[in-house]
């Protein structure tokens, strides 16, 4: 079996691009804790808002969708389950919302992480929940001309136990005894944990929970505030992309983790880029239509009510509305669509 050994990273040498990354987050996160510290109130309306985006995208990823109406009544738990989707898209609120309340109380160990899963799953009859794979699995891609290749094939189901038990281990002593950055070590740890694919069912959604569960744990809370898997599911190609380069070689230790160390770098980057812009909103008390004013400047193309929603979570939908309207009677923006296919853009 493939020999983990964390501590070989400590003496690597990282090209500009992954420390100019690693130094723009630290002071994305200084800024973060300053604005927590001025606006509180108004920012825990990111969160909820946030929640509904983490469990809609990451679920989709996966093809597991429902309506937006349900997602947000799932979320906000307003509502019982009716199918094996809104069943699996509970258990994912459900993990989620462990994490947000006690992500300091969360020992990166297999069988916590055992447990996570069995909660994953907890709304379904599924006899594979909290245990790890009983049956060789394997990462495709389906062509468009229908054929299926075989992009990588994972740890065997015996050997997965002892894998899991490992990258755990690895991980927790490097952290532990501060010898590699964690913004490097919890994508390395990441891409293992893939590469492993411990489970039958659910392991891209266990490895974004994870993500956000270990970037909360080193001080990385963007992800509360700001919907990472939203930004993953935006960039599907780019994320199945570094994966694909990054496992190359892994089986033999010749593997190259740094397209995925990049990927998610960029990633949290983004994602604290767009926490200051939608601060910038709530920063100053502004009327509601020049706060929408504001937030339609922040926007290229064609954007939907709700785009407008996520930037002024301190206004309330019909406010939104109401500006919206106002915007485009003066001939600021444009509207086109009808229903739910209603959306804007800038007239100059």
């Amino acid at each position: 079996m493939r020999a983990f050994n964390y501590s070989e990273m400590k003496n690597m040498k990282w090209d500009s691009n992954i420390l100019g990354l690693i130094a723009a987050i630290y002071k994305q996160v200084g800024k973060q804790e300053l604005y927590l510290k001025q606006r509180s109130d108004e920012l825990e309306k990111l969160i909820e808002i946030a929640k509904i985006q983490s469990t809609d995208a990451s679920n989709a990823i996966e093809g597991i969708v429902t309506t937006s109406t349900r997602i947000k009544q799932l979320v906000q738990e307003k509502t019982t389950p009716r199918n094996r989707n809104e069943m699996e898209i509970a258990g994912y609120r459900d993990v989620l919302n462990i994490i947000h309340k006690s992500f300091d109380a969360i020992p990166i160990t297999q069988n916590y992480i055992l447990q996570l899963h069995k909660i994953l799953y907890s709304h379904m009859n599924n006899p594979m929940a909290g245990r790890t794979k009983n049956v060789q699995n394997y990462i495709n891609a389906t062509f468009p001309d229908g054929h299926v290749e075989n992009l990588f094939t994972p740890l065997a189901p015996f050997e997965t136990p002892e894998a899991l038990d490992k990258i755990c281990a690895e991980y927790n002593r490097v952290i532990g005894n501060m010898e590699v950055e964690p913004l490097i070590i919890i994508p390395v740890f990441i891409h293992d944990f893939l590469c492993i694919h411990p489970f039958n069912d659910g392991n891209g959604r266990m490895s974004r929970l994870l993500t956000t569960l270990l970037l909360y744990q080193n001080g990385f809370y963007v992800g509360k505030y700001i919907s990472l898997e939203t930004k993953i599911a935006k960039n599907k190609d780019l994320y199945y992309d570094a994966l694909r380069q990054a496992q190359l070689g892994w089986h033999n230790g010749t593997d190259d983790p740094v397209p995925f160390i990049k990927y998610l770098l960029g990633t949290v980057l983004a994602a604290y880029h767009d926490f200051e812009e939608r601060f910038a909103l709530i920063e100053t008390k502004l009327s509601a239509i020049e706060t929408v004013r504001r937030a339609t400047k922040n926007k290229i193309g064609r954007f939907k009510k709700q785009d407008i929603r996520e930037l002024c979570p301190s206004l309330s939908i019909s406010s939104i509305e109401g500006a919206l309207r106002k915007l485009v009677a003066s001939g600021e923006l444009i509207r086109e669509g009808k229903g739910k296919n209603i959306c804007y853009y800038r007239a100059n």
